[in-house]
C-alpha cells in the first residue's frame, strides 16, 4: 500500500517490474509485485527472513527466472526470451552476502576480470579503472593482496569495487553486511552512503534500520512475497500505516533516534 502523492514526480524509471511472480515448485515466494526504480532514487527493502527480498533482488538481474511477470529495465524487458544475460547483467552491478571474489586472484585481479572479459577493455584501461575504484573504496594500498589477506570488510569493499567496474546502470545489494562482524560493518556502509550521494541508483535489502533512513529515498516493506506498505522512509519508520509493518519494526528495537 503506499499514498502516490509521496512518490516524486517524473517518469524517469529505470527498473519496471509489473505482476512479478515466483515460486519454487510449490512454494509461492513472490506474488505480484509491482514497483518502479527511478534513475538515481535509493530503494531499500525491508522485512523478515523469508519473506521474499533476496529472491526478488535475483530476479532484477535474471539470477532466478520469475514464473510470472515483467521485468524492463531502461525500457528493455529482460524476462523474456532471447536476452543477451551478460550484457544484461553488465547493467546491473549485484553484491551479494558472500563475497565471491576469485580466491587466486589478486583484488586488483577481482576488478579488472569484468571489464576484460565482458566489456573486452584493454589490459591497461580495465587496470586504470580498477585502481580507480579500490581507491574509491579505501583500498588502494591492497591492490595486491589476495581475499584471504584482506578482512570481511576489506573483501565486501572489493565486492563493491568490481560490481562498480562494468560501469552499471544500477546495483543491487542483498545483505551486504550479514555477514560481518560488527566493526567492519561502518567501512562498508560508508561506502554505499558515498554512492547515493553521487546519485547511483540502487536497490538495497538491509536490517540495518538506521541505515536504511539515512540512505532511502523510498522503502518498501515485503512480507510473505507480497508488498505490505511502502513510502517516504520517514513516514514508514515513523508513520507506519499497516500494524504489520508497525509489527516489523517494533519487534528490531532500532533506535530511531539516532537514524
Amino acid at each position: 500500500m503506499t499514498d502516490g502523492l509521496e512518490r516524486a514526480s517524473g517518469n524517469d524509471v529505470l527498473i519496471e517490474v509489473r505482476g512479478l511472480d515466483k515460486a519454487f515448485g510449490d512454494l509461492q515466494v513472490l506474488r505480484g509485485i509491482d514497483l518502479d526504480v527511478k534513475r538515481g532514487e535509493v530503494v531499500v527493502i525491508i522485512g523478515p527472513s523469508g519473506s521474499g527480498k533476496s529472491t526478488f533482488l535475483r530476479c532484477l538481474n535474471r539470477l532466478e527466472d520469475p514464473s510470472a511477470g515483467t521485468v524492463r529495465i531502461g525500457g528493455v524487458e529482460i524476462t523474456g526470451h532471447g536476452v543477451n544475460l551478460p550484457q544484461m547483467r553488465s547493467r546491473v552491478g549485484m553484491v551479494f552476502q558472500q563475497f565471491n571474489l576469485f580466491p587466486h586472484m589478486t583484488a586488483l585481479e577481482n576488478v579488472m576480470e569484468g571489464p576484460r572479459t565482458v566489456l573486452r577493455l584493454s589490459r591497461g584501461d580495465a587496470e586504470r579503472r580498477a585502481r580507480a575504484l579500490l581507491d574509491k573504496v579505501g583500498l588502494s594500498e591492497k591492490a595486491g593482496s589476495k581475499p584471504a589477506n584482506l578482512s570481511g570488510g576489506q573483501q565486501q569493499r572489493v565486492a563493491i569495487a568490481r560490481a562498480l567496474a562494468m560501469n552499471p546502470d544500477a546495483m543491487l545489494f542483498d545483505e551486504v553486511t550479514s555477514a560481518l562482524d560488527p566493526e567492519l560493518v561502518g567501512e562498508v556502509l560508508t561506502v554505499m552512503r558515498e554512492l547515493a550521494d553521487e546519485g547511483m541508483t540502487m536497490v538495497i535489502v538491509t536490517h540495518e534500520m538506521s541505515f536504511a533512513q539515512r540512505v532511502a529515498d523510498w522503502v518498501v516493506f515485503l512480507d510473505d512475497g507480497v508488498i505490505v506498505e511502502e513510502g517516504r522512509p520517514e513516514r514508514i519508520f515513523h508513520r507506519a500505516r499497516q500494524e504489520r509493518t508497525r509489527q516489523f519494526l517494533d519487534q528490531l528495537h532500532w533506535d530511531a533516534e539516532l537514524a
